[in-house]
């Protein structure tokens, strides 16, 4: 097989395996997959947006397929025989074992009628909730569970899936808790390196986190009722920021503070530490837009 997606550790070949050995009904170990190039494959569309699986696997679907059907003739006048006594026969009838499948996603792009355009061919769906603690004297917090379903169609391959919903929800987890960009007032990036600007750890993965994927689920409209994974997942993640600021309204209430305040993602340490108000955050100058004392950062 040559297709026309990257593979990444995504486990886009490993898919493409198996919906050739699915369509085809041969074993995983007759199928030998090439690396991406434009000299088998040109004018590709770019592995991202979660859509490579949907696009390449639809394309060695219909290549498969067309395969399959001049088999057929072959298959129906040995139907005890296996796959090498068929292909040896399309061999010497000089049968072409050769095929070129292509896909491209059906009834998208604009529509004059209602002046609007469609931009998906379908939704992928998730829930996710997520407890944490936080110490109000630091600032710090900790993710203790996260539980996680996901509807992903009928996966191809759940294992891989899993995978990529933990990826996704650990990346949403650095956007929405640890991850900021610090600029000079005059646009200088401050936060250029992993000294100034952090991402998530080991550490930061929840002690307990449950991931299942949504039983009793199809998608007709990709490659064997699957759906993409790749991106959906990271906005999962914002059940940590919400679960952080359940925690500093509780730890307001229980000190006599209002309920109503503001709260920005990310949930870094200094914003966890300073919403949490009380006798020692009050000592810190409040923020004055009218001085001209000029600021170390600005919030961009």
């Amino acid at each position: 097989i040559s297709h026309g997606g990257t593979e990444m550790g995504q486990g886009l070949h490993t898919k493409m395996i198996q919906v050739a050995s699915q369509t085809l009904n041969i074993p995983l170990e007759f199928i030998h997959i090439s690396e991406t190039a434009t000299d088998k494959v040109p004018n590709t569309s770019s592995t991202a947006a979660s859509s490579s699986s949907d696009l390449n696997g639809m394309a060695v679907l219909t290549a498969c397929e067309e395969i399959k059907n001049r088999l057929k003739p072959i298959i129906d006048k040995n139907p005890n025989g296996c796959w090498k006594d068929w292909i040896r026969t399309a061999y010497f009838e000089r049968i072409s074992l050769a095929a070129s499948g292509f896909y491209r996603t059906p009834g998208l792009g604009p529509d004059p009628e209602s002046n609007t355009e469609v931009v998906y061919n379908y939704f992928t769906y998730g829930v996710a909730c997520s407890e944490v603690e936080i110490d109000c004297l630091t600032g710090d917090h900790h993710v203790l569970r996260t539980d996680i379903v996901m509807d992903l169609g009928e996966s191809l391959n759940p294992a891989i899936d899993i995978g990529q919903v933990e990826g996704a929800f650990m990346q949403g987890y650095g956007l929405f808790t640890i991850e900021e960009l610090i600029h000079s007032p005059e646009g200088i990036l401050y936060s250029t390196g992993p000294g100034t600007y952090k991402i998530p750890s080991f550490s930061d993965i929840p002690p307990h986190f449950n991931i299942s994927l949504l039983k009793g689920s199809s998608n007709p409209r990709a490659v064997y009722s699957s759906k993409a994974v790749g991106e959906p997942p990271l906005f999962l993640a914002s059940s940590v920021f919400f679960a952080i600021r359940e925690a500093v309204k509780s730890a307001r209430h229980e000190a006599g503070n209002s309920c109503w305040f503001t709260f920005n993602s990310p949930a870094t340490v200094e914003r966890i530490r300073m919403a949490c108000d009380d006798f020692l955050t009050a000592m810190f100058p409040k923020e004055n837009h009218s001085t001209e004392a000029k600021p170390w950062n600005v919030v961009v």
